[in-house]
């Protein structure tokens, strides 16, 4: 393969590199507050566009059908909310006895209360060729979940508890998740015969919007003055990510199509950073170490989008051979 042949084969990964190498050299670009604005190109326009292109491209009777896959949301909502606190509160009890700084460890917690992101997760499934609309519906379900459940949750495993702004994040959601992906679905109907005739490039742009999330990510990593941590926290965090998602692989034996089990692998062990941020600053309010308590979550979160996106290719392998033998007469 020639290497502009692999140079297009592989452009995402090599987008990753490239956005992240930015953000590093330019934080303060992608910044809140800065140029980019993300607080509302990305917050508002760039998951706006990813619901937008999901509901164009997704056919309404897959979504219906989603609806009803309650063994699907049940399992994925169970691990994200249940399984995933309590798992990660029992290896904090054993954490707590090594020299980990105090509030690094409330901030894992903190990660493993959060819900579902509301667009990474879709995307990944959608690049894989998962079931994209389990998890569309997975991912604002388990957004909507997650303004009761999380501080709930941070109550009882943290003892901190706040009021939280409930109708404002709730229109935030409605606006930017539900609103494009109607608007998205009824386009459609007038589409229909267009977009199957031309075959837009979906994957690619919501790809792209992808790249600039990961990018305004990073760069508010980047210009994080508490980011200092040694290398054994960041082996632990990176060590939780990647066994979550081992974990998720049991989907696969679990009566579940490869469909589903790339949709659950990827909405049951991503963390909301766009969500998490806002709500660890209400529940924490006035709190000393607040930024470190965000250090796991501003790592958890890229390092979610990176090792899904780094493994997209074997998952597509694994995936391929599945439904090849699902396919093959007994």
């Amino acid at each position: 393969m020639g290497l502009i042949a692999r140079v297009r084969k592989e452009w995402f990964i090599i987008g990753i590199v490239l956005v992240i190498t930015c953000a590093k050299l330019a934080p303060s670009v992608g910044v809140k507050g800065g140029p980019l604005r993300p607080e509302i190109t990305i917050t508002y326009v760039a998951v706006s566009v990813i619901f937008f292109n999901s509901g164009l491209s997704l056919k309404t009777e897959e979504l219906a059908s989603a609806l009803m896959h309650v063994k699907l949301h049940f399992f994925v909502q169970t691990f994200t909310l249940v399984f995933f606190p309590i798992a990660i509160w029992l290896l904090l009890k054993v954490l707590a006895l090594t020299a980990i700084n105090e509030w690094l460890l409330r901030g894992l917690q903190t990660v493993a209360c959060m819900p579902p992101p509301v667009s990474s997760a879709v995307i990944l499934t959608k690049s894989v060729g998962g079931n994209e609309a389990a998890a569309i519906f997975n991912s604002a379900f388990g957004s909507f979940l997650g303004i009761v459940f999380t501080p709930l949750l941070l109550l009882v495993f943290l003892g901190s508890s706040s009021s939280v702004p409930f109708s404002s994040i709730f229109s935030q959601l409605f606006m930017t998740v539900v609103v494009p992906l109607i608007v998205g679905q009824v386009c459609r109907r007038f589409l229909r015969e267009c977009l199957d005739r031309r075959k837009p490039p979906f994957g690619t742009v919501s790809s792209v919007v992808l790249l600039m999330i990961i990018y305004t990510t990073f760069c508010d990593t980047f210009s994080n003055p508490n980011i200092e941590l040694d290398h054994l926290s960041l082996l632990i965090v990176i060590f939780i990510s990647e066994n979550t998602f081992v974990f998720c692989h049991s989907g696969k034996s679990s009566g579940f199509t490869a469909a589903d089990s790339v949709a659950i692998m990827f909405c049951a062990t991503h963390k909301s950073l766009t969500l998490g941020i806002p709500m660890l600053k209400i529940v924490f309010e006035g709190y000393e170490h607040l930024s470190l308590i965000s250090v796991p979550l501003l790592i958890y979160h890229p390092a979610q989008i990176l090792l899904g996106s780094i493994l997209l290719p074997s998952i597509k392998t694994w995936m391929s051979g599945r439904q090849k033998v699902a396919r093959t007469p007994i």
